[in-house]
C-alpha cells in the first residue's frame, strides 16, 4: 500500500507574492490615531481636545439623498439579483451619456465595465494584461495600492522619481527615457493621490503617443477627475480608444462604502475582463448599481458640483495656512482633496512629524512613506475632506505647537 505524503511542515506558508506587498502605513497611522483618540488627552469630559482626522482620503459627505432613496426602493422592490458581470446595462448607458455631457467624449456603453470599486477595476485590468516580469511605469510619489496590484499580478511596478518641477507626475520625456524591453505600459493618476496634482492635457497626450508608438498600454486613474478646481479638466478617454480609464463613484459622488466603480476599455479587452469578472466577482453590488443611476439626475449633479466648490474653498484656505506655518507646499493641488507638504522645517522626517502632531496637537496626518521613495520621507499628506471648522481648528493647534 502506498504511503500518503507527509504533511507540510508549514501549512500556513505564504505565496512569495505576498512578500512584495508592503503594509499600508496610512491605515497603521489611523490605528495609532484612534488609540490616542481614546486617551484622556482627547476626552472633552476630562479637559481634552478631540482628535481631528485629516489623514484618510474620504469625503466628509455621504451619498446624495437621491442615491440613498434609490437604494431603498431597489431593496423594497426586491431587485437584488445578480447583474451581468460587465454591469447593469442601464448604468453603463448612463455613464456613457455622462462622458458625452460632462467631458464631450463619445464612449459607447459596450466599452464600459462596471466594477466593485476602482480597486476591483485595477485588479481585473492588471490580471488581464500584466504578465510575469512585465514592467509598469508609474510616478514616485503615487498611491501605493496601484503598484501592489501590479505586483500581485506578477509584474514589476517601476517607480520613476517625479519632483515638483514635473508637478509630481510623469512626463513624456521621462517615459521615453525609462522604456525598456520589459515595459508593458504606464499607470498614471490625474488628479493624483497623494499630491492632488494633474497632468496637463497636452502632456498626457504626449505620454499616450510615446506609449502607443512602443505598443504599450496607457492606464489613467481618474477617480478624482470630478474634483478638479483650476482650468478645464479633460478626461483621458479623449486621447484614443486604446487608452484605459479607471473611475469610481467614491469621491465625486460620495459613495465610498458602496464599492462601485467602472473602467473604459478598448473593445478588444472587454471579453477578457468580462471573463475575469465573472470568475472573481460575479458582479458589482446590484443595490449599489441601481442606486448609482440616481447620480446622473440633474439635482444630484447640482449637489455634487456644490460639494466640489466647497472642497475648492477648503483648498484655498488650507494651502496658504500651511505655508504660513513653515510647511511648504511645493505644488499647489489642482484637484482631489489632498495637500502634499514638506515637513523638514520642523522634523527630521515626516513620520516623526506626523507622530508628534498626533501626540501634541491631536491631529492625524499621513506621513509620506506609503507613497514611494523620491523625497517621500520629507513630505506628508493632509486631506482637506473635512469641515472648514476642523481645518481652522487644526491650523490653530498647529500654530500653537509649532510656535508660528
Amino acid at each position: 500500500m502506498d504511503r500518503l505524503p507527509s504533511a507540510s511542515p508549514d501549512p500556513f506558508r505564504l505565496a512569495p507574492r505576498v512578500a512584495g506587498i508592503e503594509p499600508f502605513w496610512v491605515m497603521e497611522c489611523a490605528k495609532a490615531a484612534d488609540l490616542i483618540a481614546r486617551s484622556p488627552a482627547c476626552d472633552p469630559a476630562q479637559g481634552g481636545e478631540p482628535m481631528i482626522y485629516l489623514n484618510i482620503g474620504e469625503p466628509d459627505t455621504t451619498a446624495p439623498p437621491a442615491v440613498a432613496e434609490a437604494a431603498r426602493h431597489c431593496i423594497d422592490a426586491g431587485r437584488t439579483q445578480y447583474t451581468p458581470a460587465t454591469g447593469l446595462p442601464a448604468l453603463r448607458e448612463a455613464i456613457s451619456r455622462w462622458y458625452a455631457e460632462r467631458w464631450q467624449a463619445d464612449v459607447p456603453a459596450r466599452r464600459i465595465v462596471v466594477t466593485a470599486g476602482a480597486s476591483a477595476a485595477l485588479q481585473l485590468l492588471t490580471t488581464a494584461v500584466v504578465g510575469v516580469g512585465d514592467e509598469i511605469l508609474m510616478p514616485d510619489p503615487s498611491y501605493p495600492c496601484n503598484r501592489h496590484f501590479v505586483t500581485a499580478a506578477g509584474g514589476i511596478a517601476r517607480l520613476l522619481p517625479a519632483g515638483a518641477a514635473q508637478r509630481f507626475q510623469l512626463d513624456a520625456a521621462s517615459v521615453e527615457a525609462a522604456w525598456s524591453e520589459a515595459t508593458r505600459g504606464v499607470m498614471l493618476a490625474s488628479p493624483s493621490n497623494p499630491t492632488g496634482t494633474s497632468i496637463a492635457p497636452d502632456e498626457l497626450a504626449r505620454i499616450a503617443a510615446v506609449v502607443r508608438e512602443r505598443g504599450g498600454l496607457t492606464l489613467v486613474d481618474e477617480i478624482y477627475l470630478g474634483l478638479s478646481y483650476d482650468g478645464q479638466a479633460r478626461s483621458a478617454v479623449t486621447l484614443g480608444d486604446d487608452v484605459v480609464v479607471i473611475n469610481s463613484f467614491s469621491k465625486y459622488f460620495g459613495m465610498t462604502g458602496w464599492r462601485l466603480g467602472w473602467m473604459v476599455l478598448p473593445e478588444a479587452l472587454v471579453p477578457a475582463v468580462e471573463k475575469l469578472a465573472q470568475n472573481l466577482y460575479i458582479c458589482a453590488s446590484t443595490v449599489a448599481q441601481h442606486a448609482a443611476l440616481a447620480c446622473f439626475e440633474p439635482d444630484t449633479l447640482a449637489l455634487c458640483e456644490q460639494r466640489r466648490r466647497t472642497m475648492q474653498a477648503r483648498r484655498d484656505f488650507i494651502v496658504p495656512a500651511l505655508e504660513s506655518l513653515g510647511l511648504t507646499v511645493p505644488v499647489r493641488p489642482d484637484g482631489a482633496f489632498y495637500v502634499w507638504f514638506d515637513t523638514r522645517a520642523h522634523a527630521p522626517d515626516s513620520w516623526t512629524f506626523c507622530m508628534e502632531m498626533m501626540q501634541r496637537a491631536h491631529i492625524a496626518l499621513t506621513p509620506g512613506r506609503d507613497f514611494g521613495h523620491a523625497q517621500t520621507a520629507h513630505h506628508a499628506r493632509l486631506s482637506f475632506a473635512s469641515s472648514m471648522d476642523d481645518l481652522h481648528e487644526a491650523v490653530r493647534r498647529l500654530r500653537r505647537v509649532l510656535g508660528r
